[in-house]
């Protein structure tokens, strides 16, 4: 059996109120929006946010909808194509998968209050959009080195004594449940001395019948000695976020305009993983996971365009919009094989872990928690050319490093750890450019291109509390997002139609889990060579209306 040294630093200041969840990469995973509405937005790029009269601008400029002279319904289809090319070790791997999708639907009520009052126009709106897909899969299959995922539930077993049950506790992390139950890790007893002392009933002591104390070693794990792992990861996301937003909007003088979203969110989120570990000779271990998280919540975004010389069309914009108020439920279970050589049988033990088994009605384990998004700060600059070229700017920022998560009453405490990771997390850039030329006035050409920095610190990692419920120990450092648009478009006096083009590219830096290590310059946060990522998107929409 190979012995490894390590430190359970991944949790050791953790409160046991509960068996925690989340992570900074749930967190980001359910900040994050897509590019995505109305075709005309989506074909400039997004970057409407002080040209307003369109619906989309509702959710990141509510001032936009001031703009509107007339009422309007619209609704928009798409259809995407997502790539993920990974590479490890001189290995490829490619996933491809085609989808269609409803986008948006919407409709904007215009209302003159008249020509000569300063109050113009007071206009209501609603949109639906679909502002996240979590649609993507993810391969990885290679050697791992000196690296073990049984290394890192060995870490996290640390200093456990009762084991008991160990998937109803507040004590005991999934990850090192499953290890223990399928005999990946095995604690026993030595008589090196340690910070865990064998004890009995009555809180003392035990010895050998050599008369030495005795101590839990929690580091045996089945990898054999001078084996270097071969690991098989596949994983399934799938499901989105839905944004619903009501606003009303005022139009002062065709000068000033004042909007106000109210924002209700729907999330859907599901993931699906399977790892492999191989140690050769039939032996080794499979562990799948299954995590759902569902919910609701609401925020609120206020928004103003000024037109500050009276006979010139630039305006400048300008938006603040409060954290969504998420109350989530995280669902999972787990399931291990395990195939483990008996020394004393001289045979290979199979093993089947499910959690289900475990606890009571034999069902998923659900954990309610509350999550906060970052506030969202952005500011616009758009120009017209008469009626034939419209040019827009506009830049965005959240400090994703703000998020929080609370237990259902509203209390941080219970996610001690998982607030403490925050600064993993860094802030987020946005910047859009669009333009829409229209060669005839009933048709017009755009195109956009939006900037997204990354979220996540060059370092950072995914770091489980030691009683975690989370087993899918994988985690991918994203970097910045890029989204190139084309459009174009048709207006008649009553119908228009649009059609945009998307294209969004992003790389990321993918690890199956991590292992924490120390030595003699102290503890140290090590993992198998990173799976180079490159994900794509191509989407195309279409947006069909009608203004009365």
């Amino acid at each position: 059996m190979k012995k490894i040294v390590m430190v359970a630093v991944l949790g050791l200041f953790v409160s046991a109120a509960s068996g925690l969840a989340q992570t900074v990469y749930d967190g980001a995973k359910l900040t994050g929006k897509d590019l995505n509405g109305t075709a005309r937005f989506v074909g400039m790029g997004g970057a409407m946010g002080a040209l307003g009269g369109d619906i989309s601008t509702i959710g990141t400029n509510p001032a936009g909808i001031g703009l509107y002279r007339s009422s309007d319904i619209m609704t928009s289809f798409g259809f995407s194509s997502y790539g993920s090319e990974s590479k490890y070790l001189g290995s490829k791997w490619n996933s491809d998968k085609n989808r269609a999708s409803f986008d948006n639907i919407g409709f904007v009520f215009s209302s003159k209050i008249g020509n000569t009052t300063p109050l113009r126009y007071v206009n209501f709106g609603f949109n639906y959009h679909k502002a996240k897909s979590f649609y993507k899969n993810m391969e990885m299959n290679g050697d791992l080195g000196n690296y073990s995922q049984a290394f890192l539930m060995a870490s996290l077993s640390d200093g456990i004594s009762n084991w008991g049950n160990p998937f109803d506790t507040n004590d005991i992390g999934w990850l090192s449940a499953v290890g223990y139950e399928g005999y990946v890790i095995s604690p026993s007893l030595t008589t090196t001395q340690n910070e865990f002392p064998y004890k009995d009933k009555e809180g003392n002591q035990v010895v050998n019948n050599e008369g030495k104390p005795l101590f839990y070693d929690y580091y045996n794990t089945i990898v054999p000695d001078g084996v270097s792992p071969y690991a098989r990861f596949h994983s399934e996301e799938r499901g989105g976020i839905d944004q619903y937003d009501f606003n009303i909007a005022f139009n002062f003088s065709d000068r000033f305009y004042l909007g106000l979203t109210i924002g209700a969110y729907s999330i859907d989120y599901n993931k699906y993983t399977s790892y492999d570990e191989d140690y050769g000779n039939e032996t080794g271990y499979k562990l799948q996971g299954w995590n759902k998280i569902t919910g609701s919540g609401f925020d609120f975004k206020f928004g103003a365009i000024l037109r500050p010389f009276e006979y010139s069309p630039f305006r400048i914009g300008l938006a603040i919009h409060t954290p969504v108020f998420y109350s989530l439920d995280y669902k999972t279970s787990v399931f291990m094989q395990s195939d483990i050589w008996d020394p004393v049988a001289n045979e290979i033990t199979y093993r089947d872990i499910d959690s289900r088994d475990y606890l009571p009605g034999k069902d998923d384990m659900v954990q309610r928690f509350r999550f906060q998004t970052p506030w969202t700060y952005n500011v616009s600059l758009g120009y017209t050319v008469g009626n034939s070229l419209a040019l827009g700017a506009e830049y965005e920022y959240q400090d994703y490093s703000s998020i929080k998560f609370r237990d259902p009453d509203g209390y941080a405490s219970a996610f001690e750890w998982e607030n403490s990771t925050t600064p993993m997390l860094k802030g987020v850039h946005t910047a859009r450019l669009g333009l829409e030329y229209k060669v005839v006035p009933q048709f017009a050409f755009r195109a956009g291109y939006n900037y997204s920095s990354a979220a996540f610190k060059k370092d950072a990692y995914k770091d489980l509390a030691i009683n975690s419920i989370q087993t899918d120990t994988d985690f991918a450092n994203s970097k910045s997002l890029s989204n190139y648009t084309l459009g174009i478009g048709y207006r008649g006096s009553t119908f228009y139609a649009d059609l945009a083009y998307k294209f969004s590219t992003y790389k990321e830096d993918f690890y199956p889990f991590i292992n924490v290590t120390v030595d003699d310059e102290g503890v140290l946060i090590a993992s198998p060579d990173a799976t180079k990522v490159t994900n794509t998107r191509s989407q195309v929409l279409f947006t069909v209306g009608m203004r009365f």
